[in-house]
């Protein structure tokens, strides 16, 4: 059980991983730093943000607070990535983060008593808070970069007008095992 859970919850965080790249990789460079006024986060700012809360909650997962000291939240919503080169490796180091850990976890530490903010969660529910967390900011990159390309913008998932053409599709090939977020590339 547990380890089924694992493999569908990094096929879940590979989609939503994907989505963002996907986003990323329709805007230009200066794309990435529009902010929609002076109190929102642009993409750059939304990734510097998951960056840190990846750092800080997948280092050292099953062993010390996912809140770390050395993590400055703050800081996070302030302009201090300056290039696409720079986003994207910060984009890359969280989540290789957060893979590294998932990959730690097995059977015989599943039950381990995990603390964010010296609250305590089990595996499971660290987990799901941080699926949670990161789709909502990737849904705001994904909303930001739709609202950019505007009419230029390519569908990460079923294009609108676009949902029968996709069912006549699916249902035509018959039952098939996989996963939901195969069925939306």
């Amino acid at each position: 059980m547990e380890l089924a859970y694992l493999e569908s919850i990094k096929k879940q965080f590979e989609y939503y991983k994907s989505l963002g790249e996907r986003t990323m990789e329709q805007l230009d460079e200066q794309d990435l730093f529009w902010k929609f006024n002076e109190d929102s986060n642009s993409i750059v700012i939304i990734v510097q943000h998951l960056w840190g809360n990846m750092m800080s909650r997948w280092s050292d997962f099953l062993t010390s607070d996912g809140e770390k000291e050395w993590r400055n939240r703050d800081l996070e919503f302030e302009s201090v990535i300056q290039t696409k080169q720079e986003l994207l490796m910060k984009w890359e180091e969280g989540w290789n983060c957060l893979f590294t850990a998932l990959d730690s976890i097995n059977k015989d530490n599943f039950s381990t008593i995990v603390y964010i903010r010296n609250q305590a969660h089990s595996v499971t529910d660290a987990i799901n808070r941080q699926l949670a967390h990161y789709s909502y900011h990737i849904g705001q990159m994904v909303y930001i970069g739709k609202m950019i390309k505007s009419q230029n913008w390519k569908s990460l998932t079923i294009p609108k007008g676009k949902s029968s053409d996709f069912n006549q599709q699916k249902f035509s090939k018959g039952k098939h095992g996989g996963h939901f977020s195969d069925d939306v590339k």
